[in-house]
């Protein structure tokens, strides 16, 4: 029975005869020549479709098993982590880098999260987004790490996230400042990545051992000092 390529960062289709690939684009930012070959290389392989994703890649839909290597070659880019165990994708607004109601510079934020832990094996999938304002344009209400945006730092959120079953993220902390951020997003992720059972999402984990039980093991006075 044909699967997903997890190896091969392939995707199988509806029609469980294709696949979608979709290259890693950090903070969904992406240059003209990389679209040049993202075009070139849909023409080559006679992609059905070419498709942005909800977390910020282009993805090639519709590619054969057999011209899934040499589309990777082509393309000269890395796989984005769109399955398997692991963090996911970094989902990041314009911030202040662009967007005239940014508080926050969430992009040099979201590519330094990206470089720590895209693709970072975790006991279930593990989703940040990181927004500059309260807009929440990269949903960090629904992310199990969600990075919002403020006057004066950064509101923190955990456990969000989507499906049959939705959680709106815990707020954890705000007013976390820029050169802090980092460090409580680390903690978090150590926490989990530490005493999670089975396949437990972030807010699944939460919710066995209570929120306040949780906040009280980050420590984040301890972060601050």
């Amino acid at each position: 029975m044909m699967k997903d390529l997890l190896e091969k960062g392939a995707v199988l289709q509806r029609d469980k005869e294709t696949y979608a690939i979709a290259p890693h684009v950090p903070a969904g930012l992406i240059s003209s020549d990389q679209l040049r070959k993202l075009a070139d290389v849909a023409d080559k392989y006679n992609v059905g479709a070419i498709k942005i994703t909800a977390a910020q890649r282009i993805a090639l839909v519709g590619l054969k098993e057999e011209d899934i290597d040499n589309a990777w070659d082509d393309l000269g880019m890395k796989p984005g982590a769109a399955i398997g165990l692991c963090v996911r994708s970094i989902k990041t607004c314009p911030g202040t880098t662009f967007c005239k109601r940014g508080f926050r510079d969430s992009v040099s934020i979201g590519l330094k999260l990206d470089d720590r832990y895209h693709g970072m094996n975790l006991p279930n999938k593990l989703k940040i987004g990181v927004s500059g304002c309260p807009n929440s344009c990269s949903d960090n209400h629904t992310r199990d790490i969600g990075l919002m945006g403020m006057p004066k730092g950064w509101a923190v959120f955990v456990g969000g996230k989507g499906g049959n079953v939705p959680r709106l993220g815990d707020k954890l902390a705000i007013n976390i400042p820029d050169d802090k951020v980092l460090d409580v997003v680390d903690e978090i992720v150590q926490i989990y990545s530490s005493n999670a059972t089975g396949k437990e999402r972030l807010g699944s984990y939460i919710d066995r051992i209570g929120f306040d039980e949780f906040k009280s093991t980050v420590n984040l006075d301890n972060i601050l000092q």
